[in-house]
């Protein structure tokens, strides 16, 4: 992935055992400088974090922690703000009837540095519940039996 220019920051595990994830999205986010600085040190926490699209037609990404810069100044906001997400018009009202109509919700996946900027990608996910979750965790060792079986 480094060839392409792609540094992934964060990468939220969690969604993908707790949601089935259906259609990924990559975003743009709206940062502060010292923010941005934080994330070049690898400090960023999604494992609590979902995205809201509000009455005002933009998307936020919400509960998402990056905590003050070290060598920042009295100018460091609040770790846990919500910060608004760049995406098209059309992809924001293609997501928001997706989310009313469905019961979907909208989690992060990952946050990455793609040539310098840094992106959000933003996933429709439908919650697991627990049977299903287990279902998965089963197929993966079958998987992972198999491919033992033939290394061997």
């Amino acid at each position: 992935m480094a060839a392409e220019g792609i540094k992934i920051i964060a990468d939220n595990r969690k969604a993908r055992h707790d949601y089935e994830l259906l259609e990924r999205v990559e975003a743009g986010i709206v940062l502060t400088g010292a923010e941005v600085k934080s994330l070049r040190e690898g400090k960023l926490t999604l494992s609590e974090s979902y995205c809201r699209v509000e009455s005002d037609g933009a998307v936020y990404l919400v509960d998402a922690h990056i905590p003050p810069y070290t060598h920042g100044n009295r100018f460091n906001l609040d770790p846990v703000r919500r910060r608004k997400l760049l995406l098209h018009r059309t992809e924001i009202r293609r997501l928001n009837t997706r989310v009313r109509e469905r019961g979907l919700t909208l989690v992060p996946t990952k946050v990455y540095f793609k040539r310098g900027i840094v992106k959000v990608e933003i996933a429709l996910a439908k919650g697991k519940r627990l049977h299903d979750k287990r279902d998965t965790i089963k197929k993966r060792d079958v998987q992972r039996e198999v491919a033992r079986a033939m290394q061997a």
